[in-house]
């Protein structure tokens, strides 16, 4: 063969490996690090395929056209390069056996520095109006909902499936932006990109479609150069990204958090969070900011997983790798589940603490800041989340329905599990609060204030709680009775002569109620903080 010939090959061969290492990084988008596995994943591809161009298909078809068989071990370049991906190998394995908690359980240990918390001190007795009663799955059946009513959008967009739970202005809230319905929508709405998010409140369920006055046009539904993934990627090609959550600023402005790995231990281990990405999903733009200086908006920096694996690293390792293999002396660990509360406009992650036996009992919980990383140990021995759930399940157990993951709550200064009870099509019918303590007493109804009176009733029978509400009585003469309707139940609000409180009877509880008028000498029964009262006239 000639040397032009020789040359061209070797050019077009040259110009199909630079269009599949392009290819390979465009949909894989690796992160030109030492410290990411897949970096070192396509520094050994490609030195695998530069062999094969240049040395493995040269000497197979020197084989064929001039029949001289290929001697393999003696081409030097070649064993070179089978010696390099193998030196690459070896540097791996053996970074990532030192990076490991084996070796480094000490370090694995102190990665998180707990406190301890005051219960009482640190978690405000629940107000039922600010209970956020959605789960993702049910706020996923509100959006598809909300989505189908849109007749306008529900053909072209359909709700993504982030469904971050975030604090806005102080409101529980889920979050999630439209996405293309499909490739095809995706082709012809893409110049106009996403017109809307959707925001659906956790206490009152209200869900809103907010309609955007400047499109969404970076995001996980996007493809080539608007998909978030990529756009992040080219800006910051060394970064290694992980959790990406989408969240709104108190002006309802849409972003993408993205927070950047952080390696401690070696070249893999100890990953903790080290930077934020704060992309505005409208324009593109982008901030890179240390994590002490993430404004206090953001209430995702560190993802719940990583949070809790930082939590059992602690409880497991006091004692070397070892102990935790085999004595297991003091080795505690989280149990399977985890919820979120808001606190001063921060949300923590809530999981319980139990021994690594796996017994059905915790010794504690603990609650970890997803912006800042603070962790408090509660010691408060009770029952574990699924023993809780199955306590609530079988007070409904002829209705079959199942029960959410719970939400601790304080009331009356006692530790409480809240849970929604759901049947088959993932509706929620009633509510239920369990004691942590004694998971024996479980409080059920139709609504939150009715769950939360009957709750209120077993505390004071069974002597428990600080601070447990009585039962409270007003009489007088009806000066002003009003008829409302709150979500979709009749109620009245009653004022008193000579009493400026206004007390609310729920019709369905008190049906005696319609034959009642202004001028009629009333009796109420009432529990602080319990919406629905208790009426009956006085002859």
């Amino acid at each position: 063969m000639s040397k032009s010939k020789t040359l061209k090959s070797r050019i077009v061969l040259i110009a199909v490996l630079a269009a599949i290492v392009f290819l390979y990084y465009y949909t894989e988008l690796p992160a030109i690090n030492i410290h990411s596995e897949g970096f070192w994943g396509f520094i050994i591809l490609i030195v695998i395929m530069l062999m094969a161009i240049f040395r493995v298909l040269p000497l197979i078809k020197r084989f064929q056209e001039d029949g001289i068989s290929p001697n393999f071990r003696e081409d030097k370049p070649l064993r070179v390069g089978i010696i390099f991906v193998g030196a690459l190998l070896v540097i791996f394995i053996i970074g990532f056996i030192l990076s490991s908690p084996i070796v480094n359980a000490e370090k694995y240990q102190k990665l998180l520095t707990v406190q301890e918390g005051d219960f009482s001190f640190d978690i405000e007795e629940v107000d039922i109006k600010k209970i956020p009663l959605l789960d993702k799955d049910s706020a996923t059946l509100l959006g598809n909902r909300k989505m189908g009513s849109m007749a306008n959008m529900v053909s072209q967009f359909e709700v993504a499936n982030d469904y971050s739970q975030i604090n806005y202005q102080g409101v529980p809230v889920r979050v999630s932006p439209l996405t293309y319905a499909s490739p095809i929508k995706w082709l012809t709405n893409q110049g106009r990109g996403i017109p809307a998010y959707m925001k659906i409140d956790m206490a009152t369920q209200n869900t809103e479609l907010v309609k955007l006055d400047k499109a969404i046009r970076y995001s996980k539904g996007e493809y080539f150069n608007r998909n978030i993934y990529r756009h992040l990627r080219f800006k910051y090609p060394t970064y290694i990204f992980d959790n990406l959550f989408f969240e709104i600023d108190d002006e309802g402005t849409p972003w993408y958090i993205c927070s950047v790995k952080k390696f401690m231990i070696g070249l893999f281990g100890g990953q903790t969070i080290g930077r934020v990405l704060l992309c505005n999903a409208q324009t593109g733009e982008c901030q890179d900011l240390v994590v002490e200086a993430v404004p206090q908006w953001v209430d995702k920096v560190y993802s719940a997983e990583l949070l809790t694996q930082f939590y059992d690293y602690h409880g497991t390792l006091k004692h070397g790798w070892l102990n935790f293999v085999f004595g297991q002396k003091d080795c505690l660990t989280t149990t399977d589940g985890y919820n979120y509360l808001a606190i001063d406009d921060d949300l923590w992650v809530y999981t319980g603490v139990t021994s690594l036996t796996g017994d059905q009992s915790i010794v504690g919980f603990v609650l970890m800041n997803q912006r800042t990383k603070e962790t408090k140990f509660y010691s408060v021995t009770g029952a574990v989340e699924n023993s809780a759930m199955g306590s609530a399940e079988g007070q409904v157990q002829n209705l079959s329905y199942k029960a959410t993951f719970p939400l601790l709550l304080n009331i009356s200064d006692q530790p409480t599990y809240f849970l929604a009870l759901k049947d088959g099509s993932g509706l929620v019918k009633k509510y239920a609060l369990v004691n942590v303590k004694q998971y024996q007493i479980v409080a059920i109804g139709d609504t939150v204030s009715e769950c939360q009176e009957n709750y209120a009733k077993l505390l004071t029978i069974n002597n428990i709680g600080t601070n447990v509400k009585k039962m409270q009585s007003a009489r007088g003469i009806i000066e002003k009775m009003v008829q409302v309707v709150v979500k979709g139940n009749t109620h009245f609000y009653i004022i008193l002569e000579g009493n400026e409180h206004l007390y609310d009877v729920n019709v369905e509880e008190n049906l005696d109620i319609l034959s009642f008028d202004v001028g009629d000498h009333i009796m109420l029964e009432y529990t602080e903080g319990v919406d629905s009262c208790v009426v009956s006239k006085i002859k």
